[in-house]
């Protein structure tokens, strides 16, 4: 399911600093916006309350996750809050093994051809390429060579509407959109219009 929401909308929103408060207001936005994949990174405010708060609200058709999860005990939670996304900014081979064995989709973050290769080895649905702004578009270009056939390679760091498209000429099928979408503080008129223009830009670049 994940692989087909991101073939729908290849943008994921990660809401770092997101409050429970706010999570409802905020997730019906993306999804109005067209996001599939909404992700409520651990180091926010209660994010297991976030979670629930979002997939008690949104349709079945838009995935719930978690990002920045560090521990098989983190997996757990999140599974039992109600996430069905395991989003790292790394590739910790227990984390990994937990996160499928809970029978939950896995986004972990490579920054190697090694790690890329380790983490599909351990089931991963799709790469994080993290940090985007470091790696750039010739890294996705050169590693989807060599990696195996339809690899879902997703930069996440530093994306705006302006650059998405130099990465994805490069083979990127998505992005990971943090504080270029949502940044705590904000509007949920605000997140509204930036969700907009994000995907106003994913669906011009769909069309070429």
């Amino acid at each position: 399911m994940l692989k087909q929401a991101l073939a729908q909308n290849g943008l994921i929103a990660i809401l770092r600093g997101v409050r429970p408060d706010e999570a409802k207001a905020v997730g019906q936005v993306l999804y109005d916006a067209g996001f599939r994949v909404i992700e409520v990174p651990l180091n926010s405010p209660d994010p297991y309350t976030s979670i629930r708060t979002l997939r008690d609200s949104l349709p079945a058709d838009c995935l719930i996750g978690a990002g920045t999860v560090l521990t098989p005990e983190q997996v757990e939670q999140v599974k039992a809050a109600g996430g069905q996304v395991i989003v790292m900014p790394h590739s910790d081979a227990k984390v990994l093994r937990a996160a499928k064995a809970a029978g939950l989709y896995l986004s972990p973050g490579v920054a190697t051809p090694t790690e890329a290769f380790a983490a599909l080895a351990e089931g991963a649905d799709v790469l994080k390429l993290f940090p985007a702004e470091q790696m750039g578009p010739a890294v996705i270009k050169a590693w989807l060579a060599v990696l195996p056939q339809g690899t879902l390679l997703l930069p996440v760091g530093g994306i705006n509407p302006d650059n998405m498209q130099v990465f994805t000429d490069a083979g990127a099928k998505g992005f990971g959109l943090g504080s270029g979408l949502f940044k705590p503080g904000m509007t949920v008129d605000q997140v509204a219009s930036r969700a907009q223009a994000y995907v106003a830009a994913w669906k011009a670049l769909s069309r070429d």
